[in-house]
């Protein structure tokens, strides 16, 4: 009897997960949330991702078995806040950073919402994988940055504003290509952040 045949099938498949890099892993997640984004997620198949990241839909498969445990996958690999370091001293001047760095990745992570909006809708792990990606982090980085303003008693921890702000930035980011037809840029949501957000908390 062979060693592999000792092993047993499980055992098997467990080393060839192994032999996946981290760096190759995430070049494939990275591979199918962009195709997600181009074709839509019904468009999108293992065959696909394999062909473009040149290896055999045998090794996605193995690892991940169906398209939506994959895209899960995919989509938990990116939880963290793209507000994460922002610290400038000043309330203020971090929501225009948060502004900044919110508009730098507004069409990737827009355009990948609007691909998954039917899907998530059927699934219910996909839609807490999405939330967990592209929402979650953000709106606790956020209200961290929020409460440090209240901390150095910038602006008042009762004050009636600083329960709608989360929803006042995400808002504009969702709604921009729907009302204008344009993704909600770093300099639009700085002028965003100054003409509504700032003076809503009594900032200028």
């Amino acid at each position: 009897m062979t060693s592999q045949a000792a092993d047993g099938p499980e055992t098997v498949a467990a080393s060839r997960r192994s032999k996946i890099t981290p760096e190759r892993e995430q070049e494939f997640f990275d591979a199918v949330l962009e195709q997600i984004r181009e074709c839509g997620y019904e468009a999108v198949t293992m065959e696909g991702v394999a062909s473009s990241t040149r290896c055999s839909k045998s090794t996605l498969y193995r690892q991940w078995k169906t398209k939506p445990q994959f895209v899960v996958a995919a989509l938990r690999s990116r939880r963290r806040s793209k507000f994460d370091g922002i610290d400038t001293g000043s309330l203020a001047d971090d929501l225009r950073e948060a502004a900044r760095a919110a508009g730098r990745w507004s069409m990737h992570d827009t355009k990948l919402l609007q691909a998954l909006g039917h899907a998530v809708t059927q699934d219910a792990e996909l839609a807490q994988a999405l939330r967990e990606a592209l929402i979650d982090p953000e709106i606790a980085a956020l209200r961290h940055i929020l409460q440090r303003g209240v901390d150095r008693g910038e602006i008042a921890a009762g004050h009636p504003a600083l329960e709608y702000i989360p929803a006042q930035m995400f808002g504009v980011i969702r709604a921009r290509p729907v009302i204008d037809g344009e993704y909600a840029d770093p300099d639009y949501l700085v002028r965003f952040v100054e003409a509504a957000v700032l003076p809503a908390l009594g900032l200028t």
